[in-house]
């Protein structure tokens, strides 16, 4: 076993120093932050971005899951601390009364369709903090595509984000996604080192949470010359081993999972555990939940909010 490895295990067995704390913050964020999250501090949001993502297709598995209420009924019934939404349907949808009540919004202020290529991503803004404010939205979401060749374009645009939130004492959660050839080359947009780097680069640029897929190592490794080099040093890690690192390098920053495609029932729960026992600060769980029947998405929202609040 190689020193750097020694080292990181080591490192990873330490209990992690919950860092992340919604006391820290003034008086305003404070209670936007206690809005969003259950009463013990966790997150447990359900997003429905995945209509501008991805379009229609993810809603032909269970047809009625294409029409936003059933989401907003979903995260009413089930107990969510919050739902994330693209302007449109905040507008149209969560604005009704019998659901701004009971389901405070994160609103997602960028994003884009799945149409062009990924090898230049960039995700435009189409609403603002101050339209945020104005909703009753409790936090913004902004999709961050670090190692993309409109990298530039994305870090200027989320600094802009970041200094209107700031003077509405708004949280700011960044969907922190590695995207671009670059990535797509070395190891993919999965892969450990660079999920790593994308939750570094948020907290770098001024993020409060942020969201992040679960690290896998590529099969080939990654290449040598390259900034992922050392990470070969780390292909032994156990997959709980690797959602540990990222954690870690989340800091001060809250860490909440990303559900990504859906994944059996069993499987599902065991990632929500996971987290937990790892120091992840909560969960926003999209497709594994509203592409399951209703009965059956009410029961896992259940399970789910049960192992949060344990």
């Amino acid at each position: 076993m190689s020193g750097v490895l020694t080292k990181i295990r080591k490192a990873l067995k330490k209990k992690r120093v919950k860092l992340f704390r919604i006391d820290d913050f003034n008086a305003a964020k404070k209670k936007h932050l206690r809005n969003i999250t259950l009463p013990n501090g966790k997150f447990m949001i359900l997003p429905i971005d995945q209509g501008l993502e991805h379009g229609p297709t993810d809603f032909l598995v269970n047809p009625d899951c294409g029409d936003p209420e059933y989401q907003l009924r979903l995260a009413k019934e089930g107990g969510y601390s919050a739902i994330a939404l693209q302007i449109g349907l905040a507008k149209k949808y969560w604005s009704k009364p019998e659901y701004k009540k009971y389901v405070p919004l994160v609103l997602k202020l960028n994003g884009k369709t799945c149409i062009p290529g990924d090898d230049r991503p960039f995700s435009p803004l189409n609403s603002s903090v101050e339209e945020a404010e104005k909703l009753g939205a409790d936090a913004v979401g902004y999709t961050l595509y670090v190692g993309s060749a409109r990298q530039d374009e994305d870090f200027l645009q989320f600094r802009q984000v970041r200094q209107e939130a700031a003077k509405y004492d708004i949280p700011v959660i960044v969907w922190a996604y590695p995207r671009g050839e670059q990535i797509n080359a070395n190891g993919g947009k999965n892969s450990l080192a660079a999920v790593d780097y994308a939750v570094r680069a948020a907290m770098e640029l001024g993020a409060d949470v942020v969201k992040f897929n679960w690290p896998e190592f590529p099969k080939n490794g990654f290449a040598k010359g390259s900034c992922f080099e050392e990470y070969n040093t780390l292909s032994d890690l156990n997959r709980k081993e690797r959602l540990t690192k990222v954690v870690q390098t989340a800091g001060a920053l809250g860490a909440i999972l990303s559900g990504g495609s859906r994944v059996s029932d069993k499987e599902l729960l065991e990632h929500v555990r996971t987290a937990m026992e790892v120091g992840m600060d909560g969960i926003i769980f999209g497709r594994n939940e509203w592409q399951r029947e209703y009965k059956s998405a009410l029961l896992m929202s259940t399970k789910i909010r049960e192992i949060l609040l344990a």
